[in-house]
């Protein structure tokens, strides 16, 4: 089973409102279980919102304002949810959002909003990881398929 943020899945869930939808995503998991989660819809952020990034330990939109809450809270209530319908042995991944401030591993934008990244996760992947749950992003996906899993 995959956990797999919904905007790859063509789900309106962006912040402009829209989607990132991915075929690439999608073929990947034609006969794979999968959980579409969006952390930062689940944490009370609402569709269309202002732009948000890390900065440091936090996460801050365009505007100045702190949301860090709604990151860590969001985070914690889309693994629950997986959680509570399946065991951490059974998640074989997650695919999330490239360079995303919920979603992104391995850069992720710095918090400048000029479209500079920096090495780093995003929250819900940092959660992820910490439980020992392997992330991917959409990127990652040739990789994916190269192997088989």
């Amino acid at each position: 089973m995959y956990i797999v943020s919904a905007c790859l899945l063509g789900e309106n869930v962006k912040y402009s409102g829209g989607n990132n939808l991915s075929e690439e995503v999608l073929r990947f998991l034609e006969n794979r279980d999968y959980i579409p989660v969006c952390p930062e819809v689940a944490g009370g952020l609402r569709i269309p919102r202002v732009p948000c990034e890390r900065l440091g330990d936090r996460v801050v939109n365009r505007v100045g304002e702190d949301v860090t809450r709604q990151f860590l809270d969001g985070a914690r209530e889309s693994i629950e949810g997986v959680l509570r319908r399946y065991a951490v042995e059974d998640i074989e991944g997650a695919i999330l959002k490239a360079n995303s401030p919920s979603c992104g591993h391995g850069t992720v934008y710095d918090g400048t909003f000029t479209g500079t990244l920096i090495e780093g996760d995003g929250v819900f992947a940092e959660t992820l990881t910490a439980l020992g749950i392997k992330v991917y992003n959409e990127n990652d996906i040739i990789e994916l398929i190269g192997e088989k899993i």
